[in-house]
């Protein structure tokens, strides 16, 4: 469900410790989103999804950038199997 989505999205984003509040907040308003219902107040899910929106954007701005699998490191890994070779 979403609040098994973003909690697996917070733990590739590794902000638990640098705005703990916020992601306690973003699992509160997922968990909320799956408790409503499919056909339940169209208004209160859009009001929610709305909020975790824009508390998801902070914490991926403020997540620490990836230091694995990045461009550079598919060069640098292409460089040491050349000279290897």
């Amino acid at each position: 469900m979403i609040a098994d989505e973003i909690a697996a999205e917070l733990d590739k984003l590794r902000v638990t410790s640098l705005a703990p509040g916020r992601v306690a907040v973003a699992l509160k308003l997922a968990r909320a989103l799956d408790e409503i219902a499919d056909g339940d107040a169209p208004t209160s899910q859009a009001v929610i999804a709305d909020k975790l929106d824009t508390i998801m954007a902070k914490l991926r701005a403020l997540a620490p950038p990836a230091t694995e699998g990045d461009v550079l490191d598919d060069l640098a890994d292409r460089r040491a199997q050349r000279r290897g070779a």
